[in-house]
Parts: structure tokens; C-alpha cells; sequence
């Protein structure tokens, strides 16, 4: 039985993405969640991301997923130091959530944030430069027998362009770890055969300065290290029977 029949016998999916690799690396518990779809998280951070997201790469879709709540007239009715804290706040968003079931509620300030973000892309030349190409595009392709899927943001001509936010542009190189941002560099330039790999980095906070990030070969090592580390934490709890309980970390500091 290959890997791919393993995991559709175990979870129920038989392949991989970024996400559920990264979740490989640590509490397999995690892992199994995620692979069984009952790991489900929510955020106010979540949502602007998904919002900004489509905002840049497919905006004829915005409509269609994302409802901007548009409160100044209901907030200035209330009036006071917290309208939004009342019941008649809640009432109303309560009766346009109802209304719009399908859709995710954006409030109209971080429609407004999405958009001048984007708007400063603009300005400073990266969204005509290496944010121009084909937009999310699929894949679902082997890597050493390992079946991932996903979508990656923009395929430049010779190059994989990855958009992401962050509190600062300076510390982004942090993050890059911390999020294991270097495991979807190595999956994204393999399975596209492309190793020019960049982040378009911005700032969250106005003025929402931008960031060119190169992805050095050094990274993309580690990212591949952290892949096959990841696999390897699959492959075991695939073979000990799912002992995620029993299971804790070990490191010396």
C-alpha cells in the first residue's frame, strides 16, 4: 500500500498540502485534526487575509464572497462612546448576517485597509512587476511519491511570486521560520521546476510599506529538510497506529 492509499485509508484524504506538513512538524494530534477537517480556526487576521487575498488576485470574485458592512449611519443613530457594544448593534448585524448566509461579513474599515494596501503595491511598481502572471493556480503533483495539492498566488514568467502581510518587513525573515513559509517555497519551485522564488511583504499598519524578498538557496534547503522531516512524522504515525496522545516534544535550550 502506498503513501497516498495510507493516508485516504487513515484520514480520508490521500494527499498533502503546505498546511497540513506544517502541522506535521509538531503535535501530530494537530495533524490528524487538520487531515479530518476538525480543525477549524476562525480570526478576525484570518478574514482580512482572505479578503486581501482576493482583493488583489481575483476582485471580480469579491462580491460574490465577502459582504462590506457598511455601519456609519446605524453607529452615528446609536450614537455614544461604544455603539457596537449595544443590542441594537448586535440585532443589526445579526439581521445582515442572516440575510447574506453565503458571504463573509468585512466591516467597511478593512475594506478600505485592503484597498489602499493594494493601492501602494501599485504605486511602487511590485504589483505590475512581480505580482503580474497567472493567479492562484492549482497544482496537484508528486514529490518523491508524496501527492501535494494547493494553490499558489502568482506564476511569473520564470519566476513564483507568494504574497504575504506582516507586522514588519524587518522581522519577516523570522516569520519565514516560525510559519514554515520555507516548506511552501520547496514545494511550490519542485513542483513547478521554477527556483526563483519571491515574497511581496507588507507592512499591516499604515503606511503599509512594502517588501522584495528574495528566497535564498539556503532556504529553500531547509524548507526541503522540514518537508521531509514532516513526511517522515507522517510515515511513522502511519505505521505506529496513531499514537498522537502518548506523543510530546523533546529539546534542550
Amino acid at each position: 500500500m502506498n503513501l497516498r492509499q495510507q493516508l485516504t485509508e487513515s484520514v480520508g484524504k490521500g494527499h498533502l498540502s503546505y498546511s497540513s506538513i506544517k502541522y506535521a512538524l509538531g503535535d501530530m494530534r494537530l495533524w490528524e485534526m487538520y487531515m479530518r477537517g476538525q480543525l477549524r480556526k476562525e480570526s478576525d487576521a484570518l478574514t482580512f487575509g482572505s479578503l486581501y487575498d482576493m482583493m488583489l488576485f481575483e476582485p471580480e470574485k469579491l462580491d460574490d464572497q465577502f459582504y462590506r458592512l457598511d455601519d456609519g449611519n446605524i453607529v452615528a443613530d446609536i450614537g455614544g462612546k461604544y455603539p457596537r457594544n449595544t443590542k441594537r448593534y448586535r440585532e443589526w448585524k445579526a439581521e445582515i448576517a442572516e440575510k447574506n448566509q453565503d458571504k463573509t461579513l468585512v466591516t467597511q474599515e478593512d475594506w478600505k485597509k485592503a484597498s489602499e494596501m493594494i493601492e501602494r503595491l501599485e504605486a511602487c511598481g511590485l504589483l505590475s512587476s512581480y505580482l503580474s502572471g497567472q493567479y492562484q493556480v492549482e497544482f496537484n503533483e508528486e514529490i518523491d511519491g508524496v501527492l501535494v495539492r494547493g494553490f499558489l498566488d502568482c506564476l511569473g514568467d520564470g519566476f513564483i511570486t507568494d504574497s504575504k502581510s506582516s507586522r514588519s518587513v524587518s522581522k519577516f525573515r523570522y516569520d519565514v521560520n516560525s510559519w514554515s513559509y520555507d516548506i511552501q517555497a520547496y514545494i511550490y519551485t519542485e513542483v513547478f521546476g521554477i527556483k526563483d522564488y519571491y515574497w511581496v511583504v507588507q507592512e499591516k499598519a499604515y503606511p503599509f510599506y512594502p517588501a522584495l524578498v528574495k528566497c535564498s538557496d539556503e532556504t529553500l534547503f531547509k524548507g526541503e529538510m522540514k518537508f521531509n522531516e514532516a513526511v517522515g512524522n507522517i510515515k511513522e504515525w502511519l505505521t505506529e497506529g496513531s499514537p498522537t496522545q502518548n506523543s510530546y516534544a523533546e529539546f534542550i535550550v
